[in-house]
């Protein structure tokens, strides 16, 4: 009896689990696997090359065009380095740009009405006529050192007056001729070119410029400037 009893106990002991010894580790746990957040993961990584992607296609869709810096009144053509720039812009508007490399045919060009700085220049601002507005005639002027204000620049809106030798009268502008007098030949004009003044024109104060005026205004207008009796009085600067 004794001895099954013994034996007994020895199988007891020997199925009981193996205790940890002393500064043994205890074993981890098994790691919880989450199958969510790595395709979370991996459709983030996705999102980001593809919005990556299409800002890289959207840029190789930019064109060159042409951009209006400096106001082009009626009537006026565009002239690079002086009134027009080029700029980068989507092509995907439906828009009827004018290319920068077209920029050549729009010296050839006349603008319809007065375009502000600032425009993106499409084709239909433009004409292959006149572009003259309706009623409105282009006049040329030449002009002496006192007839006309020494900062006048294209798109100001002028007056013209006569000039009378001998008077003085305190409106319009003085000239070697006389001065402005009376009621003006033109009440209303638009500077449509101030031409550049050569080595001659600055030497002697002339200046050449060209006015959209009434057409019922022009023959006056055209007799006075043909005597170089013709004084520019700006009314207004503003170009736009």
């Amino acid at each position: 009896m004794k001895i099954q009893e013994r034996m007994g106990a020895g199988n007891n002991r020997s199925a009981a689990p193996a205790q940890p010894g002393v500064g043994e580790r205890l074993p981890a746990p098994p790691r919880e696997r989450k199958p969510a957040l790595a395709a979370l993961a991996v459709l983030l990584i996705l999102v980001g090359a593809l919005g990556a992607t299409v800002l890289v296609l959207r840029a190789g869709d930019r064109i060159e065009v042409v951009k209006v810096v400096a106001p082009i009144a009626a009537g006026e053509s565009p002239v690079e380095n002086k009134n027009i720039r080029s700029v980068l812009v989507s092509d995907d508007t439906g828009l009827n740009f004018v290319k920068w490399e077209q920029r050549g045919a729009l010296s050839k060009l006349k603008a319809k009405s007065a375009i502000p700085a600032g425009s993106i220049v499409v084709g239909e601002m433009f004409a292959k006529s006149s572009g003259l507005p309706a009623g409105k005639a282009s006049v040329g002027l030449s002009l002496k050192e006192g007839q006309y204000p020494s900062d006048l620049k294209s798109g100001d809106t002028v007056a013209a007056y006569p000039v009378v030798s001998g008077t003085s009268t305190g409106k319009g502008s003085a000239s070697g001729n006389g001065a402005a007098a009376g009621e003006p030949l033109v009440a209303s004009a638009r500077v449509n070119t101030v031409a550049e003044k050569s080595d001659a024109t600055v030497s002697t104060g002339n200046l050449n410029i060209t006015l959209l005026v009434p057409q019922e205004e022009v023959a006056g207008l055209a007799s006075s400037a043909s005597d170089g009796k013709v004084v520019i009085v700006r009314v207004t600067n503003d170009s736009n």
